[in-house]
C-alpha cells in the first residue's frame, strides 16, 4: 500500500513528465524514494477538466520495471494515446492527472465460466482478458464510473481485447484480476487525493 504522500509524489512526477514531454520532448531527472525503485504496474490517466472526459490512458499492467521508469513510460504514452489526438501544450492547464498503482495480476481459475462472476468484485478488481495475441484491460474504476454489473464488466473487457462480448465463456480465454490504488489531482495542478471506489449498492 502506498501512502498519500507517495501517491502525491507519483501524480506530481507524472504531471512533470507529461509537461516536459509535451513542451520539449524531454524527460525530467528522477530521484524518487526507494518505494519507487521496486517493480510495479502503473497506469496514467488524463481527464479533461471540469468535464472529466477521458483524454488518454496508458500503462504497464505487469511489474516489469521499477515504478519510477514505469511512471515515465506511462505518462509520456498517455499524451499519445492512439484513441485521441496528441496532447497539446495548450491543454496542459485543462487536464487532470490520475495515477493508478497496480497489484500484480492474478489468473482467475474456474471450472465453469459462470464462476467468474463470484470471483470478481466491482469497486475492487480490475480485469485483464487474454486470448491468443489479443488482450484488453480495464481499471477497477471503470465499471464503477459506468455503473456496470460484473457480467457487463467481463463483456466490456472482452470487447476491449477485440474479442466477442461473450468470449469469457471460451475455454481459451484467460482472465486475470488485480487491484489498484488511485491518486488524482482534484483540478489541474491542484491538491491530490486518493480515490476510494465503492461497488454497487445491495
Amino acid at each position: 500500500m502506498f501512502s498519500l504522500l507517495e501517491g502525491t509524489t507519483a501524480v506530481q512526477f507524472a504531471r512533470q513528465v507529461i509537461e516536459d514531454y509535451v513542451t520539449s520532448h524531454t524527460t525530467p531527472a528522477a530521484h524518487l524514494s526507494n518505494s519507487f525503485q521496486d517493480k510495479q504496474g502503473v497506469f496514467v490517466t488524463l481527464h479533461t477538466h471540469p468535464d472529466r472526459d477521458l483524454r488518454g490512458c496508458i500503462g504497464l499492467p505487469y511489474p516489469v520495471m521499477p515504478l519510477e521508469a514505469a511512471l515515465i513510460q506511462a505518462a509520456q504514452s498517455a499524451t499519445q494515446d492512439p484513441r485521441f489526438p496528441p496532447l497539446t501544450t495548450q491543454e496542459l492547464s485543462s487536464v487532470v492527472v490520475e495515477v493508478t498503482l497496480l497489484s500484480k495480476p492474478e489468473r482467475i481459475k474456474v471450472t465453469q465460466p459462470q464462476q467468474y462472476l463470484s470471483h470478481i468484485k466491482i469497486g475492487h478488481d480490475g480485469l485483464i482478458v487474454e486470448q491468443g495475441y489479443r488482450s484488453g484491460l480495464l481499471l477497477p474504476q471503470v465499471p464503477v464510473e459506468q455503473g456496470w454489473s460484473t457480467e457487463e464488466f467481463l463483456t466490456h473487457t472482452c470487447m476491449k481485447a477485440g474479442l466477442l462480448p461473450d468470449a469469457w465463456f471460451d475455454a481459451h480465454t484467460k482472465i486475470s484480476k488485480f487491484t489498484g490504488q488511485i491518486f488524482t489531482e482534484t483540478q489541474p495542478h491542484g491538491p491530490i487525493k486518493e480515490t476510494h471506489l465503492h461497488g454497487p449498492k445491495h
